[in-house]
């Protein structure tokens, strides 16, 4: 992150409503979902099984996922690609809040 995107959000909770504003189309948010729930399955299966092989799933899993719900759904760029380290952690916060049921699904 540069010090023009530090600038602009000094903190997660200051970067999350954006995040949740690029995320407004239920589709985008759905395939989401699924691709963060297909990373913690690949991360436990690798831990479980000792096979590395899983972990290279996971990249796929995520981004795949991900980026055809922004590209085809959403029609806007992922944040990934600006705010990598608060993207990856909003992934994680919008799947908690989906299955709380505080995001709709």
């Amino acid at each position: 992150m540069n010090a023009l995107e530090a600038e602009k959000f000094q903190s997660f909770r200051d970067f999350y409503p954006f995040y949740l504003q690029e995320h407004r189309n239920l589709t985008c948010r759905r395939l989401h979902f699924v691709g963060t729930g297909l990373v913690i399955a690949s991360v436990l299966l690798a831990t479980v099984t000792f096979n590395l092989l899983w972990l290279a799933a996971t990249p796929i899993a995520g981004y795949g996922f991900a980026w055809i719900g922004h590209f085809f759904f959403e029609h806007n760029r992922p944040a990934t690609f600006k705010y990598p380290f608060y993207s990856l952690l909003g992934d994680f916060v919008m799947f908690r809040d989906m299955l709380l049921g505080h995001i709709a699904r």
